[in-house]
């Protein structure tokens, strides 16, 4: 049996973003609060698709090589058991780094990383993930310090860590 997980990185600013809203009529001109600032906090993710758990990592600094095995590290750790697992990733440098080619060499017969086609990130489903959570959390909302986007986040990470009807049905439709 093989388990195939869907992994991507993704940035949450902490100006927000705003979309369509329904405003009470009553409300000729309704204000919405933007922290003028270009903050923002990085994760790595997967979801596994068989059953919609998300694995998630802050990264602070940047994406890079050493970033992505240590991501991948706890990705496996998680992941243990009798199953085979997959990661489905696109094409970033870091994702090719010769920094944890060796470990992935070591671990082929039981942990692989599979490329998607480059220039094509709507074909990995984790993106659908990426979008609900601005959906359910970032839109509409002002954030006034860094620490409470990753708060509110990060709550929701904590949810769908434990797996998740929704994020399954969203993610495994390929």
């Amino acid at each position: 049996m093989t388990d195939l997980w869907s992994q991507d990185e993704v940035h949450f600013q902490q100006h927000g973003s705003a979309c369509r809203m329904w405003i009470p009529p009553e409300v000729k001109d309704p204000v919405l609060l933007h922290h003028p600032t270009r903050k923002s906090v990085g994760y790595f993710g997967a979801v596994r698709l068989r059953d919609g758990k998300l694995v998630w990592q802050r990264e602070t600094n940047r994406f890079n090589g050493e970033t992505f095995l240590s991501f991948l590290k706890k990705l496996r750790r998680e992941s243990r058991g009798w199953r085979r697992v997959v990661v489905i990733a696109d094409n970033a440098s870091y994702h090719h780094a010769a920094v944890h080619r060796g470990w992935r060499e070591r671990l082929a017969d039981t942990f692989q990383l599979e490329y998607l086609p480059p220039y094509c990130p709507s074909l990995n489903p984790i993106e659908r993930a990426w979008k609900l959570t601005r959906r359910l959390r970032i839109h509409n909302q002002y954030f006034p310090t860094l620490e409470s986007i990753i708060e509110t986040v990060e709550d929701l990470f904590q949810d769908w860590s434990r797996g998740n009807p929704l994020l399954r049905q969203l993610c495994a439709k390929i």
